[in-house]
């Protein structure tokens, strides 16, 4: 049993190499609802819809969300009739949200309605919100506080960020089956997903972090950092406001109280940032730039963590 912690983009890529090597079923993916909003009066889950389209196979792989062949009509009706319309949801996209939103309407939670509508994909894996409860990410700026999605989408990340918070971590509590997927994990992986704003909300929930402290399981982090750049998006601006590197070595001191393998780039073979961790470092191409990529990137993964495993039994 393999257990995931993951936001959208590059969290999404990888689940679909992981998925190719390890049987769906035997995966948990906890995925980030901290970026979540209601837009149109509709409950929209950006990091779940990812993986969830991930592992449906129909992301799209140009944008790395949404549908793949995906349409606008309804956004550009939208825009026309003056209804806000910077937040770009497909049509096909936006049949999912009314799904979801009478679901919950309904009376179901957050991870029954995911449930759900990843059986009515097909997907065998679990796909588990992090919590129930509204956890939300706002971004403090030089131009003011904003939430996830102004910050990231309608500003394109151009402010600068100075603080982030998690408004109603404290009282949250991990959605059904978050935990028993921590404790039960033979493995426990963190993807290439932005360690401040999309892993930092998962941890965030009370509960989660201790349990995976508390788990036997070894523990790996897949970079998203390239040499002093981020992949994708605004994580490197993120980590430097939490006081953390941009580098490899950033990745593994926000994760430094339960990590035991990093997976890096191979960029990054001879940095010294990277050869003078305290915590075993492996090197492969990180990058996605294909399918078969995405599946060797798993597959160095899980040989890493069972070679780290192997060494800690025999040294025991």
């Amino acid at each position: 049993m393999i257990t995931v912690l993951s936001g959208g983009t590059g969290g999404a890529k990888f689940i679909q190499g992981l998925a190719q090597v390890v049987p769906p079923e035997n995966l948990s993916i906890i995925v980030n609802t901290g970026d979540d909003l209601t837009w149109w009066g509709l409950h929209v889950s950006p990091d779940l819809d990812s993986v969830m389209y991930g592992l449906a196979g129909i992301l799209s792989p140009e944008r790395g969300w949404g549908i793949d062949g995906e349409t606008f009509a309804c956004l550009e009706t939208a825009r026309r009739l003056g209804l806000p319309a910077w937040f770009q949801l497909g049509d096909r996209d936006l049949a999912l949200h009314l799904a979801r939103t009478e679901m919950l309407r309904s009376g179901r939670k957050l991870d029954q309605a995911t449930a759900e509508i990843a059986q009515r994909h097909g997907i065998r894996a679990a796909i588990l919100p992090m919590s129930n409860d509204r956890v939300e990410t706002r971004v403090l700026t030089d131009g003011g506080e904003l939430n996830f999605q102004e910050y990231f989408v309608r500003e394109h990340y151009r402010p600068e960020p100075l603080g982030v918070r998690f408004v109603g971590a404290e009282d949250a509590q991990p959605a059904p089956g978050v935990l028993r997927a921590i404790a039960e994990a033979e493995a426990i992986l963190i993807a290439p997903s932005n360690p401040i704003t999309s892993v930092g909300p998962i941890l965030s929930v009370p509960g989660i972090r201790e349990a995976i402290r508390q788990t036997q399981a070894p523990i790996a982090a897949v970079s998203p950092i390239v040499s002093d750049a981020a992949v994708s998006g605004p994580a490197a601006a993120l980590m430097r406001c939490a006081g953390l590197d941009v580098s490899c070595r950033g990745v593994a001191s926000a994760y430094r109280d339960f990590l035991n393998v990093l997976i890096a780039d191979d960029r990054d073979r001879n940095s010294d940032l990277a050869l003078n961790l305290n915590i075993p470092v492996h090197f492969c191409d990180t990058m996605m730039t294909s399918d078969e990529v995405k599946t060797e990137l798993a597959r160095e993964t899980l040989s890493a963590l069972k070679n780290f495993y192997y060494k800690e039994v025999v040294a025991s």
